[in-house]
């Protein structure tokens, strides 16, 4: 597979990471409610308290994932269209980089194979939180009228 094949399938995989986003946003936002109802009826229980923080906080984590996997994408997709002098705009690009405090003089150019490996490996990290708070969510529906009856 060519190189410029290579950068567009990355950044297409790499654009998933905002359907991720979207759906942690709204467990994020899920668990905001769940915290303030806590409050907002005067019982706050250990237990949805608990709930409510771990969904902020897995949260708050995968939107730092979801912005640096967005910014990913939209360097590979940029990077895809102008493949053939991808020599120098790789230079340009891990310039840029360390220009700006965003990557270190010594970590400039890896092989593409690696860039491609380490962008998915955020993608990656980003599915596992989302997937943590799908889990902690259901975790809380199924075991929270269970809970409210024994507790």
């Amino acid at each position: 597979m060519s190189i410029d094949m290579q950068l567009q399938v990355t950044a297409s995989l790499l654009r998933r990471g905002d359907s991720l986003d979207r759906l942690s946003t709204g467990l994020t936002l899920l668990g905001a409610l769940l915290g303030l109802s806590q409050y907002v009826l005067s019982n706050p229980g250990t237990w949805g308290v608990t709930c409510s923080s771990g969904l902020l906080v897995l949260g708050l984590w995968q939107k730092y994932w979801a912005v640096r996997v967005a910014f990913d994408a939209d360097l590979f997709q940029r990077l895809a269209r102008s493949a053939a002098d991808l020599g120098e705009r790789t230079q340009a690009l891990d310039q840029a980089l360390t220009a700006l405090n965003l990557q270190s003089a010594e970590r400039a150019g890896p092989p593409w194979s690696q860039r491609i490996a380490g962008a998915l490996k955020l993608l990656r990290r980003q599915a596992s939180l989302v997937a943590a708070q799908v889990l902690l969510t259901l975790v809380f529906i199924l075991a929270g009228p269970w809970l409210a009856v024994a507790g």
